[in-house]
């Protein structure tokens, strides 16, 4: 009798790297590291780096970036500009669309495969938060087709509430946002800390919620904390330095793996993406000294995924 031994979904790991030096300068040295440690992929920090005004890419700049890229055996993914925000009110969200174009252009000029984008949110006390889920559905999926035709993946990621923002999608939401928008260049970026902290806040089962959306999934960010949301108020802890939210294990830590409270079997066990998914280890700058050890914990952690679905873009 023959066993069938599953093959993990995830077809490549690495990291984030820190976001340095608008220059690039610093980037050489820092895939340099990468190439050391044995990754597949790295995560670039597109957000941190101008290459972009008022929606439109500074090309010469791109060239910058292709050039200190250039001639590795790495692969890679961005991480796009963090403030877009496709649920934004109406008067606001062309702005929004023109610089996710522009960071769909950079990924696809680069050759990253997977972009991701963060799920929208509402703050304004007057918003219609059904009508600002509508308005996103119709966004991603005109983002959707601006990305197939450049050979992108959008992967939308979970986050949590911000300061001051009435509604973001629970995992479980997004996926039936996804689920609506049922475009083959939208995906998921399914950030494991975001959602525990996000169910935390909404009293809702993580691993349960997690499951819910893995069918979406292509990509993962991996980093660990204690799942607390920490939003400014009153009844939260108050610290004064970064370090002191970490004594304290409050909010999104971005710690290293196994330093957290996360329920890592539970999460390998319940989240069974396409195959073909890449994962992403978002480490603090601050615990950079402790890369070293966490790339085989990374590593071996994605070969424990199990595949669920068919195949990941």
């Amino acid at each position: 009798m023959q066993l069938h031994i599953p093959t993990s979904p995830v077809r490549a790991s690495g990291y984030s790297i820190k976001e340095g030096s608008p220059e690039f300068d610093d980037v050489g040295p820092g895939l340099d590291e990468a190439e050391a440690l044995g990754v597949d992929v790295v995560e670039l920090p597109v957000y941190a780096w101008h290459l972009i005004v008022d929606g439109r890419v500074l090309s010469d700049r791109v060239n910058d970036l292709k050039r200190a890229l250039a001639g590795r055996e790495l692969g890679y993914t961005v991480h796009g500009t963090l403030a877009i925000n496709l649920m934004d009110l109406p008067e606001r969200l062309p702005r929004h669309e023109k610089v996710l174009a522009a960071n769909i252009e950079i990924a696809s000029a680069i050759g990253a495969q997977h972009l991701v984008v963060h799920t929208g949110f509402v703050r304004d006390a007057a918003d219609d938060i059904e009508v600002a889920y509508s308005r996103q559905r119709d966004a991603l999926a005109r983002a959707g087709e601006l990305a197939a035709a450049r050979g992108v993946t959008l992967c939308v990621e979970n986050i949590f509430r911000f300061p001051h923002t009435r509604e973001t999608a629970t995992p479980s939401k997004l996926a039936g946002e996804l689920d609506a928008i049922d475009h083959p260049s939208v995906k998921a970026t399914l950030d494991v800390s975001h959602a525990y902290i996000r169910c935390t806040d909404a009293r809702l089962d993580p691993i349960a919620e997690m499951a819910a959306l893995a069918r979406h999934v292509a990509h993962f960010h991996l980093h660990d904390s204690f799942g607390r949301p920490n939003e400014g108020r009153p009844t939260d802890i108050w610290t004064y330095h970064p370090a002191e939210a970490v004594a304290f294990g409050e909010g999104d830590l971005h710690l290293p793996i196994g330093w957290g409270s996360i329920d890592w079997d539970a999460v390998v066990q319940a989240v069974r993406p396409a195959p073909g998914a890449i994962a992403v280890l978002e480490l603090n700058p601050v615990h950079w000294r402790e890369l070293k050890d966490q790339v085989p914990v990374l590593q071996a952690l994605a070969a424990r995924f199990l595949p669920g679905f068919a195949a990941a873009s």
